[in-house]
């Protein structure tokens, strides 16, 4: 009964684990890395069709988003997640495909004028359908057995429509132990959604430390923040833009503008338009709708018994088509507009951003985080110029942040959950968060609640029948672009890295092995190394 970590260690995205328990090897997670990527990410230690199952906390693409790309790899087993998950998925992978498959066919049409090699996607849409055909939706709270030996439950994380901390209960030779993996902690009193159930019992426990390092303070009053900025732009003659997440951010907008609307907060530009600038974020908003039965909080719940629709309001204008966008910054009637991506580095956002930084008359508002490296970021932190698609843009529209609006639960949240537990779990492994935050947030945790922590680095392989970490791995730091670059192909290097990592992980397994064997291992690395050390 062991555990693999393999991404969101030391960093923020790319969540996934791999497990090995009562004779089934199984992924917690699959994500994608968004943003910089600041550490190598050992490779899943074994044959992808040998996977038997994958669980899911949620939809987001830092925890879903490599799913086709194993299943393009030979993974055939059923997905597990939450009904509104599956849902959610079913619209944001076949983004992700298409979005993998424009970028190969630019970066080729590119490439072919250059001499440079076929660029491959990681996935296809072919792929992502073919993984969403598996996906099996399960119901809050639960008990599912899986198989002999092994059983799950799915509880409300609160941080998205559907997310999920997960439970696990894994029998093996008369042993039985409980991991309960967090998924994304949800912020308390979020529009919409219900807030996040608390555990009391687990023998290991592997949590998120997102905001591990800060608190979200005071909870402000949105609406009235919200309205004040929208006020102050329409009065100038300006335009707001919302970089905004297509999946829960962009509906927690909309729900707090039909309250200002239904309030009339904004006076003098009396049923402005607010325009929707995402496919994505209009399918997300329709599967809102469709779960409200089991998601939706009291609050929202009681508008929908009294026949009002919390993220919908007249004046709600839907942007499907490349024309229908252009057609938004044709007019000059002052308006709202949230589009994606939520961080600025791609969709139709860069083209909001683009027709409205240069005009000191509209605010570009961020309502969420902004990772390192990333456009909105640059922009957070007072850039004065920046280049979008080529072309240097001059930033004089206001730059706004919207404070405390975060579906992840901040320092004390993280606190308040890992504190919910009766008993003290045999481990803590903290995980998704930003490099130091995750090994200060264990030590908060050793010091206030007694824990036994480790905030391990992708590769290390923890045995969970005997409390023991079996290999311990160190962080190996990605080489700058540049490097990668010299290195004769990133794709290819990163693959030879990840298959370095994972012969340190079969020579661990081997301790205690014949001397015979051992000896014959031994000749054979030998061999190859002395083949390839030229």
């Amino acid at each position: 009964m062991k555990i693999t970590f393999i991404g969101a260690t030391h960093e923020v995205t790319g969540s996934c684990y791999y497990l090995e328990g009562a004779g089934k090897k199984f992924l917690v997670d699959c994500g994608m890395e968004q943003g910089p990527d600041y550490y190598e990410n050992a490779q899943i230690p074994v044959n992808l069709r040998d996977i038997d199952f994958v669980l899911l906390t949620h939809a987001h693409i830092d925890h879903s988003g490599n799913l086709p790309a194993i299943y393009a790899q030979g993974f055939q087993g059923p997905v597990y997640a939450t009904d509104a998950t599956c849902d959610l998925c079913d619209i944001m992978l076949r983004d992700s495909a298409h979005i993998q498959m424009f970028e190969a066919e630019w970066r080729n049409r590119k490439g072919r004028r250059s001499g440079k090699p076929e660029f491959v996607p990681a996935y296809t849409m072919e792929d992502a359908m073919g993984v969403l055909k598996n996906f099996v939706g399960c119901e809050y709270g639960k008990i599912i057995p899986l198989s002999e030996g092994i059983q799950v439950r799915f509880v409300d994380a609160g941080h998205l429509m559907g997310s999920a901390s997960i439970e696990i209960w894994i029998e093996e030779d008369g042993k039985k132990e409980k991991i309960v993996f967090s998924g994304d902690i949800g912020n308390t009193d979020q529009p919409l959604i219900k807030d996040p159930v608390y555990l009391e019992e687990a023998d290991y426990v592997v949590m998120e430390s997102t905001y591990g390092d800060r608190s979200h303070g005071e909870r402000p009053d949105y609406v009235t923040a919200l309205a004040d900025v929208i006020q102050k732009t329409f009065d100038r003659g300006g335009n707001v833009v919302i970089p905004s997440f297509a999946v829960g951010r962009t509906q927690e907008m909309l729900y707090f503008i039909r309250q200002i609307k239904a309030e009339h907060l904004v006076q003098g530009h009396d049923n402005f338009p607010v325009y929707v600038d995402s496919p994505l974020a209009n399918e997300a908003t329709s599967i809102f709708l469709e779960h409200d039965w089991d998601c939706y909080d009291e609050e929202a719940m009681e508008l929908i018994q009294q026949g009002v629709n919390p993220i919908g309001f007249p004046g709600l204008k839907v942007s499907i088509t490349s024309d229908d966008s252009r057609n938004i910054n044709v007019d000059e009637e002052c308006k709202v507009i949230i589009s994606a991506s939520g961080m600025c580095d791609a969709g139709r956002i860069k083209h909001h951003l683009k027709h409205n930084l240069w005009n000191w008359k509209s605010t570009i508002l961020f309502v969420g985080y902004q990772a390192v490296g990333t456009l909105g970021r640059n922009l957070v932190e007072g850039a004065t110029r920046v280049k979008i698609f080529g072309e240097d843009i001059q930033v004089n529209a206001q730059i706004c942040v919207l404070p405390g609006i975060s579906g992840h639960a901040d320092q004390e949240g993280l606190m308040r959950w890992a504190g919910s537990f009766q008993k003290k779990p045999k481990m803590v492994f903290v995980t998704h968060g930003e490099d130091k935050v995750t090994e200060s947030f264990a030590q908060k945790l050793t010091d206030e609640l007694g824990y036994q922590t480790m905030a391990p680095y992708s590769g290390t392989i923890y045995n969970l029948v005997d409390n023991v970490c079996e290999y311990r791995a160190a962080g190996i730091p990605k080489k700058k672009e540049e490097t990668v670059r010299k290195s004769g192909g990133s794709a290819v290097f990163q693959k030879l890295l990840g298959l370095g990592q994972r012969l340190l992980m079969v020579i661990r397994k081997n301790e205690g092995g014949a001397n015979k064997d051992l000896e014959k291992f031994a000749r054979e690395v030998q061999s190859l190394c002395d083949k390839w050390d030229r």
